[in-house]
């Protein structure tokens, strides 16, 4: 027997005196509200109506239990509600700064489709192992080298002018002795990392680039704006270099990548929610098409 909707045709009929409007208010047909009763009385082991008269009266035994089944009703319904909010409250989920807004919407209506609701929070590597770590958020993409990733991206370099499409060879930018000016590669501060601006750095060094052509802006839009006004070139995704209007070229020689895993808080299962949205989220991270995705 199911207690709790036993109890609501209990509750429906003992206050309207009525099989048929309490049946109605509890919404089952009045044969499922009666055996119900039935079935309850059995349970509860005496008579809740009087059922000698024309209205569902309610007994000694009734009038003593109709209080508690109130109130058991009250706390499913409340249970039932809490358990709705619950599912409705947004999955924090720190992602990087640099997310596209287009991916990023596509990536939420994907989740939805899924009985996810996502809440994101655009952070730098640094920020968002901290948020998790801090459980601020529930869901991380945490930045990792290549080899322990579960989402690789490419990267080059690009340029606001059209150029040689081969791949570049760092060596080509190292200045001339009579040369008084230089290029610069500006990194952007979501690849602030070993693995990244570190490896690039060595890159130069064995090129005999001048320490200061590979350079740190402060934020993306600091770093698409030099690559804009001058003819310096941005270290990115070959996503990012369309997205900005730019031309994009890969590097010779060993190659550099962003790399990602997703990590979770107790409580989620982050290989099943990265085999679900894998797709949406190697979209929003710049994942070529016959790019690595593995969760």
């Amino acid at each position: 027997m199911a207690l709790v909707g036993a109890c609501r045709v209990f509750v429906q009929v003992g206050e309207r005196g009525s099989f048929t409007l309490g049946a109605a208010a509890a919404g089952v047909p009045q044969p499922v509200a009666s055996r119900r009763i039935a079935a309850l009385e059995r349970h509860l082991g005496g008579l809740l109506f009087d059922r000698s008269g024309r209205r569902a009266a309610l007994t000694p035994f009734g009038r003593d239990l109709l209080p508690s089944a109130r109130r058991l009703v009250e706390l499913a319904d409340a249970l039932e509600y809490d358990a709705e909010q619950a599912r409705l409250r947004p999955l924090a989920f720190a992602v990087p700064e640099l997310f596209p807004v287009r991916p990023l919407a596509q990536l939420d209506a994907e989740a939805g489709e899924l009985g996810m609701v996502l809440g994101f929070r655009p952070a730098g590597p640094a920020a968002r192992a901290e948020l998790l770590n801090a459980h601020e958020v529930r869901l991380a993409l945490v930045a990792v080298p290549p080899g322990e990733a579960g989402w690789a991206v490419p990267l080059g370099v690009a340029g606001a002018v059209v150029t040689d499409p081969r791949p570049l060879r760092v060596e080509s930018l190292r200045p001339g002795r009579a040369q008084s000016t230089f290029r610069r590669i500006w990194v952007q501060p979501e690849d602030d990392l070993p693995h990244v601006r570190g490896r690039l750095e060595q890159l130069g060094h064995r090129a005999a680039l001048l320490p200061a052509q590979i350079a740190l802006a402060p934020s993306l839009t600091a770093a698409v704006s030099e690559t804009l006004r001058s003819d310096a070139l941005l270290l990115c995704s070959s996503a990012q270099a369309e997205e900005y209007g730019l031309f994009w070229r890969s590097l010779a020689g060993d190659p550099v990548a962003r790399g990602y895993r997703l990590r979770a808080a107790g409580g989620v299962d982050a290989r099943a929610v990265g085999e679900a949205l894998r797709e949406p989220i190697g979209h929003c991270l710049g994942v070529p098409a016959d790019g690595r995705v593995r969760p």
